[in-house]
């Protein structure tokens, strides 16, 4: 018989590596002057964007990085920094200088696609963390039935993130203006930390021999 404990297992350590109740009001301060729909909209593509990331680590390994030529330190460190660049433009507003430099054209299909593929499906939700956790359950459940069941799992964990992103949106409407700045702004410097975090992270383990 199969030993189920290990999809179990794999359940517990996907939906506290990506925390969805964590992933809320980043999001909400990610997709601030969004109405629903448009947040519905990232928060379905992004979604869906993580799972194929993780769906592909998950079947392919680490042949992914492998074959590129890339470890999983310098994953860390470039999802980091990117991340980094994210805080430092809600920390100091620049995302609202543009949005009002563009007037009504602010948010576009095209604005709303890029926010859902970076920096919410990558390095969000699908980040370093997610995905080292996906490779070291991959290597657990290396047969058949255990890379389908990874993916069941993987697909459930993906589908608590979205909608918890879904309900968040309807905080939004008793935060006001100057709730969502202050919100912003301190979960800027959160994401910030958390940047840091992944660099310090990957540069240790680039440096381990």
């Amino acid at each position: 018989m199969y030993d189920w404990n290990l999809v179990v297992n794999a359940m517990a350590t996907l939906l506290v590596t990506l925390d969805p109740p964590g992933l809320a009001p980043i999001f909400l301060g990610l997709t601030v002057g969004m109405n629903r729909a448009e947040r519905t909209q990232v928060a379905l593509r992004g979604s869906i964007i993580a799972f194929a990331i993780l769906a592909a680590f998950a079947l392919l390994g680490a042949g992914i990085l492998g074959v590129l030529g890339i470890s999983m330190a310098a994953f860390r460190i470039a999802g980091g920094l990117l991340l980094f660049f994210i805080a430092f433009e809600m920390v100091f507003e620049r995302r609202q200088e543009r949005k009002k430099k563009s007037s009504e054209v602010a948010i576009t299909k095209d604005h709303i696609r890029n926010i859902a593929v970076f920096p919410l499906a990558l390095p969000l939700i699908a980040g370093p963390g997610a995905i080292s956790a996906t490779l070291l359950l991959a290597g657990s459940l290396s047969s058949p039935v255990g890379r389908a069941a990874l993916i069941g799992v993987i697909a459930l964990c993906v589908a608590a993130v979205f909608v918890t992103l879904y309900v968040a949106e309807r905080i939004d409407r008793y935060l006001g203006v100057t709730g969502r700045a202050i919100l912003t702004r301190l979960l800027g410097v959160i994401l910030a930390a958390l940047a840091v975090q992944f660099v310090v992270d990957g540069t240790r383990a680039a440096f381990v021999i």
